[in-house]
């Protein structure tokens, strides 16, 4: 694998946050090297929040991003202010349920998710919709292993949200 500079950005809530965490552990279990870094505004919920995950074989020299090999945009602000930073050839995710705009670049692998309508009605919970999202994300990318992912789950929700465990895996294969 070469190594993957990952852009997550959207509104705080929709849990931009989560997918970079997702992906950040699924590289540590597969034995990559990984940074996983949020930036998020005080409001949080409502406001912005994106965060960066860097993938590699080698260690990170540094977790900041300028350019991506695959970026999310969870929002339509998120797709205007960060469309630019895709590398040619990279992969575009646009969350199609809030995003009523389009890529503007005819050089980008443009992967157009309908997030809530598909966990709303393939998953009969909308708050897997960034659980969509993220397997998305590892289909289309290659990021990671999808199979990894049972072990993520397994390993980080625990208590009383290993009962989300079911829908977030049913989410991960509800975009094709």
């Amino acid at each position: 694998m070469s190594d993957k500079k990952i852009f997550i950005a959207g509104f705080g809530g929709q849990g931009v946050l989560l997918i970079g965490q997702m992906l950040a552990y699924a590289a540590m279990h597969e034995g990559k090297e990984v940074t996983w870094m949020p930036s998020y505004g005080p409001e949080m919920r409502g406001g912005t929040a994106n965060c960066t995950v860097c993938i590699s074989d080698e260690k990170v020299a540094s977790p900041l991003v300028t350019e991506c090999d695959v970026l999310v945009a969870m929002n339509g602000p998120s797709l205007e202010k960060f469309e630019k930073m895709l590398v040619p050839g990279g992969h575009l995710f646009i969350n199609s349920s809030i995003v009523p705009g389009k890529a503007t670049r005819d050089d980008v692998n443009v992967h157009y998710v309908d997030c809530t309508k598909i966990a709303e009605e393939e998953v009969g919970n909308g708050k897997t919709s960034n659980m969509v999202m993220l397997g998305a994300i590892i289909r289309k990318s290659g990021a990671v292993s999808l199979d990894i992912m049972d072990t993520v789950f397994e390993d980080t929700l625990k208590g009383g949200k290993a009962k989300l465990i079911p829908s977030n895996k049913k989410a991960l294969t509800a975009w094709n």
